[in-house]
């Protein structure tokens, strides 16, 4: 109940004031580029700073630039089928195939003023599998992004975005085709079920003050949460949870060059029965970011992150690992850049962060990437992925053993007339967790489907 609780909490609060990205991606329209290189506004004064990637908590948009107006109201329905030849796991030594359907209706809002930029995505769904009916699963899918400027050198953002779905392929990310963040400070899905029930809900909040021509302080939030409904699905993986919170300080060196430092903070929690396995850090890091425009940057985080574990449980209830304390070092880069037919983001971070689903938290080294180049005015293509290799920072009698998730997406979308969109892909995941019973037996998950999509714009004001 302390999880739903948080999940919808989390959800009022933003509303009031959106793994691993999931690789297919619905024909949902992407909203304004609201990444860690843009702002709110077009027509900002040329002194005002941006927030750094490395502490803004946003991803990189992905998106072609296009002079396509950002106040509008859309909306639509998109059918998805999918062949999988890792649907239900192992059965008699062999994974098991199957077919299944999604239908999604789906609406967005993206609303600009000189002060406001709201983004709001919202995809109810149904998914059917043609042999396993067990399976099949009315999905939810929800995005908010929210910023705020409550004066000309203060600015509030909040960001968050729930997912509930049997499939992880059924979670778009509704701003890109490969969520890629620049942050110090990220939840861990790399760790993935392909199919079982769960919920998962992520999201930031944080306000920023200019308070000089060139220097900048700012705090945040973050929190995320991973639940599987039925644990039976997943033996192996449990549920698990995140806080953390940072302040930091800016400076512009030069017009395109930003120096800072940040202190951060992060409580860490699985849940296996009975017990919960939590882990609190802290870090101080440097950073600096090269951005010659507002389309392009260049990150760099680095410093010490001190880890403070707890005791860890086995299902029975007894201490299988004591408490203890180490030093560790956490680092980082990233690129985004968005021209007019081409797109670029990739980062790689090496920091303790939440297990994702294992046991306790992990060293993870993740590495993701997002490219997008649009191949004719009605053609486009995208390709995005990632890497990520989870240390458990103690080895218990449950699990004893780290393991790393591979990913990949491809995929061609086709603009048929004006409202027609018709999308194919493929998915590759390979997954090496020898210990986790789930993964184990059926370690490579290969996908290919196809989407077609309706949708309409309304203009919102003259």
């Amino acid at each position: 109940m302390k999880l739903f609780e948080t999940i919808s909490v989390g959800l009022i609060l933003l509303a009031a004031a959106p793994l691993w990205s999931q690789d297919e991606q619905r024909p949902v329209p992407a909203p304004a580029a609201t990444g860690p290189a843009s702002d709110i506004s077009t027509n900002e004064d040329a002194d005002r700073m941006q927030t750094p990637p490395p502490v803004s908590g946003q991803s990189y948009p992905t998106s072609v630039t296009s002079g396509e107006r950002s106040n509008y109201l859309r909306g639509g329905l998109a059918f998805t089928s999918a062949y999988t030849d890792n649907a239900v796991g192992s059965v008699n030594g062999a994974p098991v195939s199957d077919v299944s359907y999604s239908i999604a209706p789906f609406v967005a809002l993206d609303e600009t003023t000189p002060r406001l930029h709201l983004g709001l995505t919202y995809a109810p769904g149904f998914t059917f599998y043609q042999r396993e009916s067990s399976l099949n699963e009315a999905d939810q899918n929800l995005s908010i992004n929210f910023q705020y400027r409550l004066s000309p050198h203060v600015t509030f953002s909040a960001r968050d975005g729930f997912q509930k779905s049997s499939s992880v392929f059924n979670q778009p990310d509704f701003s890109s085709a490969a969520a890629v963040s620049g942050g110090a400070q990220e939840g861990n899905f790399s760790v993935i079920a392909p199919i079982a029930d769960r919920l998962s809900n992520s999201g930031n909040v944080g306000i920023t003050y200019q308070f000089a021509a060139n220097s900048m302080v700012g705090a945040g939030g973050t929190f995320t949460n991973l639940h599987y409904a039925n644990q039976a699905e997943v033996p192996g993986l449990f549920d698990s949870s995140s806080q953390g919170g940072l302040a930091f300080y800016s400076v512009r060196i030069s017009k395109i060059n930003y120096f800072g430092a940040t202190y951060q903070y992060q409580r860490l929690a699985s849940f296996p029965a009975p017990g919960t396995n939590e882990t609190q850090t802290h870090a101080l890091l440097l950073f600096y970011t090269l951005a010659p425009t507002k389309r392009f940057s260049i990150s760099a985080f680095g410093g010490p992150q001190y880890a403070n574990v707890g005791p860890q449980f086995a299902t029975t209830g007894t201490t299988t690992t004591a408490a203890f304390r180490s030093w560790n070092p956490s680092a980082g880069g990233s690129v985004g850049w968005q021209g007019r037919l081409s797109s670029l983001a990739i980062s790689y971070s090496h920091l303790i962060s939440s297990g994702g689903g294992l046991i306790g938290a992990v060293k993870i080294d993740n590495v993701t990437a997002s490219i997008h180049q649009q191949l004719s005015r009605m053609l486009s293509a995208s390709l995005g992925g990632g890497y990520a290799q989870n240390d458990l920072l103690t080895a218990t009698s449950l699990t004893g053993g780290n393991g790393h998730t591979v990913s990949g997406t491809a995929s061609l979308q086709q603009q048929v007339g004006q409202h027609l969109n018709l999308q194919l892909g493929y998915t590759r995941l390979h997954q090496d967790y020898s210990t986790v019973a789930v993964l184990a037996a059926t370690p490579d998950t290969n996908r290919e489907f196809v989407a077609i999509s309706y949708q309409f714009s309304r203009p919102l004001g003259r």
